[in-house]
């Protein structure tokens, strides 16, 4: 399966937004019901040129584009949209806050980058904890912690959320220690800050442990981001998949979340007809 790291690692994601070709201004759709408020992320979508992405979101309604890298935080506000979310040098997917010996390195990106996405009117920014490597989930807990509250106040005196990415070690990201609500609730209510939250991944929680509903309506509090994705295999959001998007969409609005839920699944039709009814799906 095509994965984020892949992306990235291809250089895709590192276009610059001067060169990027421009399309005509696109034709806003009838207004959405704004009880969830959408985007679309960028690395799904690396055939299109990010500046079609967002003539697309216009399309649709949505608000945004997630997970730009600096270079591209611009570029959706060509077209009155944001970048949801922003790689701001949080780590990797292997190597984030469960380990000391990253923190500094970390500490000194988000000092640099996070006052650029608040700049760039980024609200969210992305971070994660790192795999174990035989490291105990409480020793990992206690580093993120401890790594965190290096960050939290930089993210507070800027306006911008770090959020912590959940993700599966069952399929996608063997030994990622993020792979349960509640170890990644624990470290939220420790750190206990309103700029430090999780990233729901919707898709990963799926796989670790379902129970979808209940436990984002219990932890919302310490959830800042939403990502969608079909199980199995991250492909639409339709029939061919088990999560009842529209229930759990429900559950997120009647919670009274106000921040971003971000499609992150991989088309296997034509693109945009695929993201038209993922976000009509989850219009509730």
């Amino acid at each position: 399966m095509p994965s984020r790291r892949a992306f990235l690692q291809s250089g895709a994601a590192a276009s610059i937004a001067a060169a990027l070709p421009a399309y005509p201004s696109p034709v806003p759709q009838s207004p959405r019901k704004n009880r969830i408020h959408q985007s679309v992320c960028r690395w799904c979508y690396k055939d299109t040129p990010l500046e079609q992405l967002c003539q697309w979101a216009v399309q649709l309604g949505l608000k945004g584009v997630d997970l730009l890298e600096l270079p591209e935080y611009e570029v959706p506000r060509r077209y009155g949209l944001l970048c949801t979310m922003g790689y701001a040098g949080g780590g990797t997917i292997p190597d984030a806050l469960n380990r000391p010996e990253n923190h500094a390195a970390i500490e000194a990106a988000f000092r640099k980058n996070i006052p650029i996405a608040a700049k760039a009117g980024v609200p969210n920014v992305i971070t994660f904890s790192g795999s174990r490597r035989g490291m105990s989930d409480e020793e990992g807990a206690r580093n993120t912690i401890l790594g965190l509250n290096r960050l939290k106040s930089i993210a507070e005196d800027n306006g911008v959320t770090i959020c912590l990415e959940l993700l599966n070690s069952k399929v996608n990201h063997p030994d990622y220690m993020a792979d349960h609500t509640a170890w990644g609730a624990r470290v939220m209510h420790e750190v206990n800050s309103p700029r430090v939250k999780l990233l729901y991944d919707i898709y990963h929680m799926q796989i670790m442990e379902g129970d979808l509903i209940d436990t984002i309506r219990q932890n919302i509090g310490v959830l800042g981001h939403f990502h969608t994705g079909g199980v199995p295999d991250r492909h639409e959001l339709n029939a061919t998949q088990e999560i009842q998007y529209a229930a759990v969409m429900e559950a997120i609005a009647a919670s009274g979340f106000t921040g971003y839920v971000a499609h992150e699944f991989l088309p296997t039709a034509d693109p945009l007809t695929s993201l038209r009814q993922a976000v009509d799906l989850c219009d509730v």
